[in-house]
């Protein structure tokens, strides 16, 4: 390679997912006018731009494909280097766990640690849409998906079916109800998450079925905080069963949602291809073999 080295590209794949080069220049530790140049001649090379420039920096048609080959190549290289280390006795080696929300996870990471300490566990969140891309590009090895992810080039095992209720305040007026509908449900204010978390999806999916949009009055990126804020009076929410059976440590009535949509699936997805570590198979074989419902490794 002559402009093409493989800096330049991981630099590539920085700004393309921020999408922002003072943003990228910040996370990459460089000065702004260099990684802007090394854009320049990484576009100059190819022949075409990679971004379009009117207005906020978006990244292109030709940027999104060149930008699949670039993640692959890079994760190959590291699948190598991965491979080569466990090969010559460099211990398990670590496991790349990614998830939406790291409170799904948290008893298998737990029982994962105390049988195997020594191994590296690096954990990242990330919406369900990135997990596919992630996945073949082979920088996180495992992934814990609450909705459905494109399944090409991936294996998946479903971990869990559930249902998801809708808690409410304990002195809300539907806090004594067995179950409502969706319908009765078009009026109330809801906690839910942003765009792109599995909660928000449900709600708008089952709202969009009944032709009707949800009420938010509040949004954010902790799934966790939600009944928290259904029980200060916020709102209502939809909150899997998992939940229930746990102990969320804030007070609320559960109320099940007439309606047979209104469930989560847990699936856990890898590359068809991918060289998994000693670390990740080990991961793997922890989680499918968790019991999802008990809350403990099965018997």
């Amino acid at each position: 390679m002559t402009v093409m080295d493989l800096n330049t590209l991981r630099q590539f794949l920085v700004v393309a997912r921020l999408e922002h080069l003072s943003h990228a220049a910040d996370e990459l530790h460089v000065a702004q006018p260099s990684l802007s140049r090394t854009i320049a001649r990484l576009e100059s090379e190819l022949g075409t731009p990679l971004f379009d420039r009117a207005g906020r920096l978006r990244l292109n048609d030709a940027g999104k494909l060149f930008r699949g080959y670039v993640e692959r190549s890079l994760g190959e290289l590291e699948a190598g280097r991965r491979a080569v280390a466990e090969a010559v006795g460099e211990g398990f080696g670590t496991v790349r766990l990614a998830s939406e929300t790291f409170l799904t996870v948290a008893g298998p990471l737990m029982a994962f640690k105390r049988a195997h300490p020594h191994v590296e566990v690096e954990l990242h969140q990330m919406p369900a849409e990135e997990m596919a891309r992630r996945l073949r590009a082979q920088d996180i090895d495992l992934c814990v998906a609450s909705q459905p992810v494109p399944a090409e080039g991936l294996e998946a095992v479903q971990l869990l079916d559930e249902a998801v209720w809708l808690v409410t305040p304990v002195d809300h007026p539907l806090a004594g109800r067995t179950s409502v509908s969706v319908d009765e449900l078009a009026d109330l204010p809801f906690v839910t998450t942003r765009k792109g978390h599995w909660q928000r999806r449900l709600l708008d999916r089952l709202f969009a079925g009944r032709d009707l949009s949800p009420r938010i009055v509040c949004e954010g990126d902790e799934p966790g905080a939600m009944a928290y804020l259904i029980s200060a009076g916020l709102g209502v929410g939809l909150i899997p069963d998992m939940a229930r059976r746990g102990a969320t440590g804030a007070p609320g009535a559960w109320v099940a949602v007439d309606s047979p949509d209104c469930r989560r699936t847990l699936t856990l997805l890898w590359g068809t291809d991918n060289h998994l570590s000693a670390a990740a198979r080990l991961m793997r074989t922890t989680i499918t073999g968790w019991n999802w419902i008990t809350g403990e490794p099965r018997e």
